[in-house]
């Protein structure tokens, strides 16, 4: 496949653009990466997103990425199975991330977008470590990091390490990639009256029992002011949208995240609305 190389801007276009965010951070589900399922990673998934994380960083916008692992190995599910314990079990699901990373990685340097893997534990023949003056180096330059192997302790979530790495970057937003519309007041399986929320706060998530991240993943985000969309990765051109600011699924955040999406709202130009959608 040739190259990436749309949407190219001078420096001076790049520093004026008025993004309502600059860095972000997004998450991608490992279950999302396997799309429909007849293999553990669907190449037209990562393509896909791939080229949307393209259209955005080409405009300026810093981008790094936390990936799940499970597509390929879910830790909590296999504990107790065959004497595996929790710890070793979580560990496999971190390599798990460790596989999904690079997979992601060739698909994104394949369209030229020059791209860095980082470790939370040392794999030092296929990955960069974790090193956090690194990794912000690295976005500076326009490259995009892919932070796997969770937060490289067993007993959190990558949805945690989304949100960890998230407060350690200075990333001003978690978009979480998901497999549905955005989040819900009541299962829609089993509700189908369930009524998509477009925005929510951190307190209403956690009383109300919201199934969006696990709970130390939102009290992170919450103690640290981190706001969180979410969004349906399925949908072509959500991760371009969610990235630039539009609005896309549900935004979670305290009251003045909240009022600061409405008063944003459609801040985009019809040039960069154009210049996202082509891709």
């Amino acid at each position: 496949m040739p190259p990436f190389s749309g949407l190219m801007l001078d420096e001076s276009s790049r520093s004026k653009r008025p993004y309502k965010w600059q860095r972000v951070l997004l998450k991608v589900s490992g279950e999302a990466l396997a799309g429909d399922h007849t293999e553990n990673i669907d190449p037209k998934v990562t393509m896909a997103i791939a080229r949307e994380v393209a259209s955005v960083t080409k405009l300026g916008v810093e981008v790094a990425i936390v990936v799940g692992g499970g597509n390929i190995f879910r830790g909590a599910s296999w504990a107790g199975c065959s004497g595996l314990d929790r710890s070793s079990a979580d560990y496999i699901g971190m390599m798990a991330t460790v596989m999904n990373a690079i997979f992601l990685q060739a698909t994104m340097e394949s369209i030229g977008i020059p791209t860095r893997v980082q470790t939370a534990f040392r794999i030092s023949e296929v990955a960069e470590p974790y090193i956090r003056r690194r990794a912000i180096r690295h976005l500076e330059k326009g490259r995009v990091v892919i932070f796997a192997a969770g937060t490289g302790n067993p007993f959190f979530t990558t949805d945690t390490a989304a949100a960890l790495r998230c407060a350690e970057i200075n990333a001003e937003v978690v978009l979480k990639a998901t497999n549905v519309d955005g989040v819900y007041d009541a299962n829609p399986k089993h509700n189908p009256n369930a009524r998509i929320l477009e925005t929510v706060s951190y307190n209403e998530v956690i009383s109300r029992d919201l199934s969006v991240m696990d709970m130390t993943a939102v009290t992170l985000c919450q103690e640290n002011n981190i706001p969180v969309v979410v969004f349906n990765l399925q949908n072509t051109g959500n991760i371009a949208k969610a990235i630039v600011g539009e609005k896309v699924g549900t935004f979670i955040g305290c009251t003045r995240n909240l009022e600061y999406r409405e008063s944003t709202e459609g801040s985009l130009d019809q040039e960069d609305k154009i210049l996202v959608s082509e891709w």
